[in-house]
């Protein structure tokens, strides 16, 4: 009784104060309560995402209104703003390009540079890998074989070719991952051994992309050379309505942006907070793989805005998705309208491929990221 009697001591001791166990100074911690500290955390992530979303509104809405006006037409600022806003003669040759070709133009180029942004967004989180976007995986890749077999049957573009680059895509995707050894059920997505497996399926199909160029002799040869490079000017106006079938794809991923949170941290923390894992990861898959075969068939291939935007926003707002789908969407829209008014203001005479400017920024970019981000 009395060799036990220290312990049980010094275990009242410990009880009494237990903020000096091991010599630790106890600290007041002031009492929230878990609704108010949800509620604050809550509101805090809901400012973040209103005052983001107006001021990339912002952005988004000056860089398409600079794009609208700048051309060899001669049109000023104000007159475009003063066509758009319909005080304009809506006769006029300026009125005429405004809403025939530039404005179409922009609003592709909007859609194609968000979509792209997003998808390599989605597919970072699923590989947990900035390196990953729908061109290095081969997607692209697929889709663009796809709307090329398409145009050579003569097909229409909806539902011809559109269905043709979605089933390229969902091919393409179905063999890296199966090449990749990756079931959803079971493992995580393999980071390494999936970007390899969509690097060799580039590859492959540039190669049958060159193999069907080579092989015909219509007069849709140049168009579809040019067309591989990133050509935004090939669009017709009726197809513009066809662009908001994507629409639905952004919702989805925004919806999908907690659990995209979560899946970060592994596919086993993810499943205890009670996300199904196989479930989230395949309607990811084919919602973005279904967006990125829609933009591909308009616009052709254009790289490393999946790889660039998501990396420099990431940067900027952190890992959380509820920040960053808004911030890649409306950011990489803002992003390609800019290569494309450098695509047209560039060359003295004609114009260059948008995926041609992408190439020269992106990379360059990329790598001093990078390093940066190695330092």
């Amino acid at each position: 009784m009395t060799r036990s009697a220290p312990f049980f001591y010094h275990f009242s001791r410990i009880i009494e104060r237990p903020g000096k166990i091991a010599g630790m100074k106890r600290k007041k911690i002031p009492a929230v309560s878990a609704g108010n500290k949800n509620s604050q955390k809550t509101m805090s992530i809901g400012v973040k995402i209103t005052v983001t979303t107006l001021l990339l509104g912002v952005v988004l809405a000056c860089s398409a209104i600079l794009a609208i006006s700048a051309g060899s037409s001669g049109t000023h600022f104000m007159e475009t703003l003063a066509i758009l806003v319909g005080n304009g003669d809506p006769d006029s040759v300026s009125s005429t390009i405004i809403w025939q070709i530039r404005l179409p133009r922009v609003i592709l180029a909007a859609f194609v540079g968000g979509t792209l942004a997003l998808g390599g967004l989605v597919f970072q989180a699923l590989l947990r890998n900035p390196l990953a976007e729908p061109y290095i995986l081969g997607i692209s890749g697929g889709s663009a074989i796809g709307a090329i077999l398409a145009m050579l049957l003569g097909l229409s573009y909806f539902p011809g070719v559109a269905l043709f680059s979605f089933g390229g895509s969902l091919l393409v995707l179905a063999f890296v991952t199966t090449l990749a050894g990756a079931t959803l059920g079971n493992t995580m997505l393999s980071r390494d051994s999936l970007l390899l497996g969509g690097v060799m399926m580039n590859a492959f199909c540039a190669a049958v992309i060159m193999f069907l160029i080579s092989m015909t002799r219509s007069f849709q040869v140049q168009h579809i050379l040019y067309w591989l490079m990133g050509d935004l000017a090939a669009l017709q106006k009726g197809q513009l309505s066809i662009l908001f079938l994507v629409l639905p794809c952004f919702a989805v991923i925004f919806i999908m942006a907690r659990p995209m949170n979560l899946l970060l941290l592994g596919r086993e923390t993810a499943a205890a907070m009670g996300i199904n894992v196989k479930n989230t990861i395949l309607v990811l898959l084919v919602v973005t793989s279904l967006m990125v075969s829609i933009i591909v068939s308009l616009s052709g291939l254009v790289g490393f805005v999946g790889l660039v935007i998501p990396h420099i926003f990431r940067m900027v707002f952190g890992p959380d998705h509820r920040l960053l789908v808004p911030s890649c969407l409306l950011g990489g829209a803002s992003y390609l309208i800019v290569c494309d008014l450098l695509a047209r203001v560039i060359p003295s005479s004609g114009e260059l491929p948008v995926g041609i400017i992408t190439a020269l920024i992106g990379a360059p970019l990329f790598i001093i990221l990078l390093i940066r981000h190695r330092n």
